[in-house]
């Protein structure tokens, strides 16, 4: 069934390719339009944060067990295919429902259904060309990535403003069916069919994992490079809009827009070279931006230095969205917890984001914008100094990829 719709001479490689662009375009429907939709129906801003505090924590909460039942499912395709019908299916509940219930429902469908596709693609991509060009296959699905969300954020931006809000999730619904298409047009490639045997509970590589100390060293630096990351353009971006007036929307958008630009065009790379010359040393790269990035923000308070600080964020994007998916595959290569070790990292990731802006709103409020920049700042150093000194190199041995 899934052949009569596949593109008919569309190698797997590049059905992948599509995947990522259309996945990232559906995902960018559920980010700040989300708040100015439910702005329009008259939501208050608590009702508004209830409903965002909802999918975020039904997110946090699916990340192992999403990791977990990804890795019990001998067809990674259909489980990425669930997860996309959840997301119309959430989508077309905020169209057409934007009533309380509807909302919270299409809420948590989309935190659950977010937790899925994510390693869910990753394990395709990682069946499709095997652990020694997994690399150079995370890069480039970060860079379809990288253009679907730059893209989709233009046009759903002016579609909602030239239409209405509404029709920005009639559009996310609709950008789930090429994603499917394309999902099954992957095929079952060499690895695909040498790995697509499942484990629902691997007991000896379970415990192997959660007793690897490079799996605790790395989730405490991903959990590190959130806290220093995740506050940084909300808290410029306040600063800004005091100062820009009606240019803050023009300045706001470039800030989106530069640093997906960046990872687009340095995400093929880094994977190149994470096969080539290790993981260490882009680790290095990603995490040492940060506190870069942090000091411009607090020395050189405005609107070009916050694009300028964007710009670099965009280098530490390219290395951690690389870099995470591929350190998890070198961490189980041997067991069935792929997908799993993929959560535990999300966790840790969320734990540093949720914690990011609680901290930097404190010290803000209470210090000034410089102190909070600053001290972003410094837990980015730490990250980094972690990564130097505790997180040792884990590409392994070509006889083990």
């Amino acid at each position: 069934m899934a052949q009569r719709f596949a593109f008919p001479r569309l190698g797997a490689n590049r059905a992948l390719d599509l995947v990522n662009f259309f996945v990232a375009d559906v995902q960018t429907g559920f980010g700040p339009f989300v708040a100015v939709y439910l702005t329009t129906h008259k939501w208050t801003q608590i009702e508004i944060g209830y409903a965002l505090t909802l999918g975020t924590m039904t997110s946090l909460i699916s990340q192992l067990p999403a990791g977990a039942l990804v890795d019990s499912m001998r067809n990674k395709r259909t489980a990425a295919s669930w997860a996309l019908i959840g997301i119309i299916v959430a989508a077309l509940l905020l169209a057409l429902r934007p009533n309380q219930l509807p909302v919270l429902v299409a809420q948590m469908l989309h935190g659950i259904a977010s937790c899925v596709i994510t390693p869910a693609i990753a394990a395709i991509s990682l069946h499709l060309v095997g652990h020694a060009g997994l690399g150079e296959r995370l890069g480039r699905n970060a860079r379809f990535g990288s253009i679907g969300n730059g893209l989709a954020a233009a046009v759903m931006g002016v579609t909602g403003a030239y239409f209405s809000s509404r029709f920005v999730f009639f559009l996310t619904a609709a950008l789930c069916v090429p994603a499917l298409v394309a999902l099954w047009s992957i095929g079952a490639g060499a690895h695909a069919r040498a790995q697509t045997t499942s484990r629902m509970m691997d007991i000896a590589g379970l415990k192997r994992l959660l007793s690897d100390r490079r799996l605790l060293i790395f989730a405490v630096c991903v959990m590190l490079f959130h806290l220093s990351n995740t506050a940084m353009l909300p808290l410029a971006g306040s600063e800004v809009t005091m100062r820009a007036g009606h240019f803050a929307n023009l300045i706001i958008a470039a800030c989106i827009v530069v640093p997906q630009c960046v990872v687009a065009l340095m995400s093929p790379w880094v994977g190149r070279a994470a096969q080539a010359v290790g993981r260490k040393r882009l680790l290095l790269l990603g995490w040492g931006a940060l506190p870069l990035r942090g000091l411009l923000l607090a020395v050189l308070p405005g609107a070009w230095p916050l694009v300028m600080g964007q710009a670099i964020s965009g280098v530490s994007a390219a290395a951690f969205g690389v870099l995470l998916p591929l350190l998890a595959a070198d961490l189980t290569i041997g067991t069935a917890h792929f997908n799993l070790c993929i959560g535990i990292l999300a966790l840790a990731m969320y734990v540093g984001a949720a914690t990011s802006t609680t901290l930097s709103g404190a010290i803000a409020d209470g210090v000034g914008m410089q102190a909070a920049f600053i001290v972003l700042a410094a837990v980015g150093a730490v990250g980094t100094l972690v990564i130097w000194l505790a997180m040792p190199e884990t590409r392994p041995a070509k006889d083990e990829r």
